[in-house]
């Protein structure tokens, strides 16, 4: 069974519409201006909630251009890994800012914590919840002390082994949280949508009982209405305001009106999929008219013998269900009927 849980009040579990997170990451260019109109435009596009990430350079890396700290290949080939987070990062003196414009605007801003000083300035901002990249997953350390602030907390599975993934659970819970979900994520930036392997959520939540979403990298919605349809209960994004405006992440980020349509669609998708009990669904009701059933198709009097001339099964529906045809046919009718009447029970007896 998985646990349900709730962050700002917003229930999260298989009832509800999926959890829909815009990912500002680095999408606000190095301005505050910036991330305080993507914080606006996220929520003007209907997301639940808004994630920045918490870190500096030097909470992430060392400044040094020695092969090991040089990215080889994708997006950011070429930049040293400082270099790149010193682009990326939301400083630490914008947070009061941000939570604060959040709260006033009424959307949930949190965000991932990459080291235990983040974690303490997260706190200290009341952050509702935490998420765990795929790329931290493997701290177990940092989850620990995430895990101890018993808040809920969202954990990516990019890269990562069922036995890593297990360890990462386990530690969450070992310290204290019970309000967790992981994500299911393929770490390429962009994802190519033939490897996003959504069929992966079912895995996850039949085997760890935990609320289990897609951290979706790949290009458009397919994917995320796709994991919609497998029971994903929470979707995270990447969001920008505009792709043109450049930005370490906005080659694979969501516009405003790409972003609202992703809610939407997951909303459709998640109410297409109903409870899973096969009942007569009300518009159905309606329509019982016209199956087929029983009529005659001719004038037969009292006492003459029913034959494959005087019924047929045919439409509308008021008459004897069909399935009792063969029972009609050769019994002897009871009662006058005209061309047009219904068959009844008290129309026939078999002989």
């Amino acid at each position: 069974m998985t646990n349900n849980f709730e962050i700002n009040g917003r229930q999260i579990y298989s009832n509800e519409p999926p959890y829909i997170i815009a990912e500002v990451s680095a999408n606000h260019n190095g301005s505050l201006q910036r991330a305080l109109k993507t914080i606006k435009a996220a929520k003007e596009s209907g997301v639940d909630a808004v994630k920045i990430q918490t870190y500096t350079p030097d909470t992430m890396t060392i400044d040094v251009s020695m092969d090991d700290f040089v990215i080889h290949e994708g997006l950011w080939k070429g930049r040293t890994l400082y270099g790149l987070y010193g682009e990326a990062y939301t400083p630490f003196e914008w947070h009061k800012e941000l939570f604060e414009y959040a709260k006033a605007i009424g959307v949930t801003l949190f965000s991932s914590p990459f080291d235990e000083s983040a974690v303490d300035l997260l706190q200290s901002l009341n952050a509702p919840a935490y998420k765990i990249a795929s790329f931290e997953l493997v701290d177990l350390p940092l989850i620990a002390y995430v895990a101890k602030t018993k808040k809920p907390m969202l954990m990516s599975t990019g890269m990562a082994s069922m036995d890593e993934i297990r360890e990462a659970v386990e530690t969450a819970k070992a310290n204290g949280c019970e309000s967790l979900a992981i994500f299911h994520c393929i770490s390429s930036y962009p994802a190519p949508l033939d490897q996003a392997n959504v069929h992966a959520i079912t895995k996850l939540r039949d085997e760890f009982g935990v609320q289990v979403g897609l951290s979706d990298h790949t290009l458009g919605n397919i994917a995320s209405i796709v994991a919609t349809s497998l029971g994903a209960t929470v979707i995270e994004k990447h969001f920008t305001l505009s792709r043109s405006g450049g930005g370490v992440d906005s080659a694979f980020s969501l516009e405003p009106t790409e972003m609202k349509t992703l809610v939407q669609a997951t909303r459709d998708a998640h109410a297409a999929l109903g409870l899973g009990n096969k009942v007569r669904s009300d518009v159905e009701v309606q329509n019982k008219i016209f199956r087929r059933s029983l009529y005659f198709v001719c004038d037969i009097e009292q006492g003459e013998i029913i034959t494959s001339e005087h019924v047929r099964r045919i439409r509308p529906g008021f008459g004897l269900a069909a399935k009792h045809y063969s029972d009609v046919i050769g019994s002897t009718c009871l009662q006058y009927a005209r061309r047009g009447d219904r068959v009844t029970f008290k129309h026939f007896k078999k002989d």
